[in-house]
């Protein structure tokens, strides 16, 4: 079955939604990050996406406090994964240590790809690369540098390093509900063995549905943000369709 992971965006401590991944373009939605993991807790879900935005660009982990809290409130009860600022295998080990099932590498694979291999040596089926592009090229550091790299051509990158998902965000389309680009997800995933799991733009109950369609059942899944915190999809529903 496939996976839906709501989404928490922490910037300053508060769940928000970037558009188009600009930190001057967000909408605060929850003062209260663990409140609201606990509220997709109680709408059914198994697992939770967590951003520390201000991580992302500064290197570092800057919202832990309230990855902290998430993580007190859901337990041992949801599935918890983490990307931004996670850049040194200290911060890697530091967070697996305190419950994360999964940690994310997004601007380190660029940068030190040997980290990321080792990472995954270290720690078998809790470390996932993050993939966004812009344009068809990977961004980095916070979506604020954009590198020469194709999506496919760091994906492949790491074919043999045991990583256990690519999480692939199509930043053009992030937060604007334009529906998730299904061509270069699926694409992304037939070109590696790695499994995908879809971000960006997922917009209405369709996109939900195009998860269970045949060409889509290489992704693990897909991430859902906006679109859930506006209403625009129920999540009792969303699940039903997928357990269907």
């Amino acid at each position: 079955m496939p996976i839906l992971f709501p989404a928490i965006d922490l910037k300053d401590g508060a769940c928000v939604r970037l558009k188009l991944g600009l930190m001057e373009e967000a909408t605060l939605y929850n003062e209260d990050p663990a409140a609201q993991a606990r509220s997709f807790l109680d709408d059914g879900f198994t697992h939770l996406h967590v951003v520390d935005l201000n991580g992302a660009f500064e290197g570092r982990a800057v919202n832990g406090a309230a990855v902290e809290a998430i993580l007190a409130a859901v337990g041992g009860s949801m599935k918890v994964q983490l990307g931004g600022g996670i850049r040194t295998l200290e911060h890697i080990e530091r967070w697996l240590g305190l419950g994360l099932s999964r940690v994310i590498l997004g601007t380190v694979a660029v940068r030190d790809p040997a980290l990321v291999r080792e990472a995954a040596r270290r720690f078998p089926a809790q470390v996932a690369v993050g993939i966004d592009a812009k344009g068809g090229r990977v961004a980095v550091e916070g979506w604020a540098e954009t590198s020469e790299l194709t999506a496919v051509d760091l994906a492949k990158r790491f074919e043999d390093a045991g990583v256990s998902a690519i999480i692939y965000t199509d930043i053009d389309r992030d937060g604007v509900l334009a529906g998730i680009n299904w061509d270069a997800t699926i694409a992304l995933a037939d070109a590696v063995a790695i499994p995908v799991i879809a971000s960006g733009g997922l917009a209405s109950l369709d996109d939900v549905r195009r998860l269970t369609q045949p060409d889509a059942a290489r992704l693990e899944g897909a991430i859902s943000g906006r679109a859930l915190y506006d209403g625009r999809i129920d999540a009792r529903e969303a699940l039903t369709i997928l357990r269907g």
